[in-house]
């Protein structure tokens, strides 16, 4: 039976489960530690949580190809929206089997509904009350997150971030935000600007491309980006910028937002093919639909094929599309 995505701001049962699923994937011990992995700083064990952030942050160092320093295994590239489908579904997995219910789907925030509002009430939305994930960092507090479940308060620690210089390293601090309230967050306007392209993806495969996938990601257009996802990320800031952006759990609630609208385009444009197709340049590969996805947990880094993301409802579908 498919899990099934809810609203994190109107379900309540969906935001408590997502909590405690992720509290519980942070204080279970993989059984690895950062210098077995080579992370340069004191060595330490890391959890089930700590080891999506290393896989997140590796993906964006394997650059496709590898000659360049652009588009990487996981992002400015066809690959962006599979590859995060499968962290998501990978992540989901694991959050059933410590909730013990195979049932649970991973909660999405419509970020494009609180844009809707005025940019001084934005930081006001359900989201971030002490109740649900917590809200602003405090600026006295070097940007630490004060409140909710994830502030160092409850316990809540980074193990692993990037620092400066991109450079993982191991580390012991709490978790930081840093709202962008002048920016403000996408609005539904966006979206529909977002679902109005024909094309998956067109040449040249990167951030200038005009299809689906780098609107979304959001490189394009030049004049407002950072635009959609990548606004998202720079509106929460603090640990929502770096490539360890998964330390921060409502990272997962924005990729599950920005599936969801891939989900809403594909259903929209049942016809639409993926692309690149497998007879592009091999310097697109783990972006071509029989490549393998880049993954930490699985031998030689090669996850399943691109191609399996395509049609997940057998695993999951979302309470609603209406995402513009």
């Amino acid at each position: 039976m498919a899990a099934v995505r809810r609203n994190i701001v109107t379900n309540a049962a969906a935001r408590n489960a997502f909590v405690e699923g992720v509290k519980r994937l942070k204080a279970e011990n993989v059984g690895v530690t950062t210098g077995q992995l080579g992370i340069p700083g004191t060595s330490k064990q890391l959890s089930t949580y700590d080891s999506f952030v290393v896989w997140h942050h590796r993906a964006m160092s394997e650059f496709t190809p590898t000659t360049q320093g652009d588009r990487n295994a996981a992002h400015r590239g066809p690959a962006f929206l599979p590859w995060h489908r499968h962290m998501l579904i990978v992540l989901e997995a694991q959050l059933q089997r410590v909730l013990a219910d195979p049932a649970f789907g991973l909660p999405y925030w419509d970020w494009a509904k609180d844009g809707e509002l005025p940019k001084t009430d934005q930081p006001k939305s359900a989201l971030w009350k002490a109740t649900a994930i917590g809200g602003d960092g405090d600026p006295t507090l070097g940007g630490a997150v004060p409140d909710g479940p994830f502030s160092d308060s409850t316990g809540w620690r980074l193990q692993v971030a990037s620092d400066s210089n991109g450079v993982l390293r191991s580390v012991d601090r709490p978790l930081r935000r840093g709202f962008d309230v002048a920016r403000g967050l996408p609005r539904k306007a966006d979206v529909a600007q977002a679902l109005a392209r024909t094309s998956y993806d067109v040449s040249p495969w990167g951030s200038l491309s005009a299809g689906l996938r780098n609107r979304v990601e959001g490189w394009v257009p030049a004049a407002s980006a950072p635009h959609l996802h990548n606004r998202v990320h720079v509106w929460v800031g603090g640990d929502m910028l770096p490539a360890s952006s998964p330390n921060d759990p409502v990272f997962y609630l924005n990729h599950c937002n920005v599936d969801r609208i891939w989900a809403a385009w594909q259903k929209q444009r049942p016809t639409a093919a993926y692309r690149p197709p497998q007879t592009a340049s091999t310097d697109l590969f783990r972006h071509r639909p029989d490549d393998p996805l880049y993954s930490i947990f699985d031998a030689g880094g090669n996850g399943p094929p691109l191609n399996q993301m395509l049609d997940v409802s057998s695993v999951y579908t979302y309470g609603s599309l209406a995402v513009a």
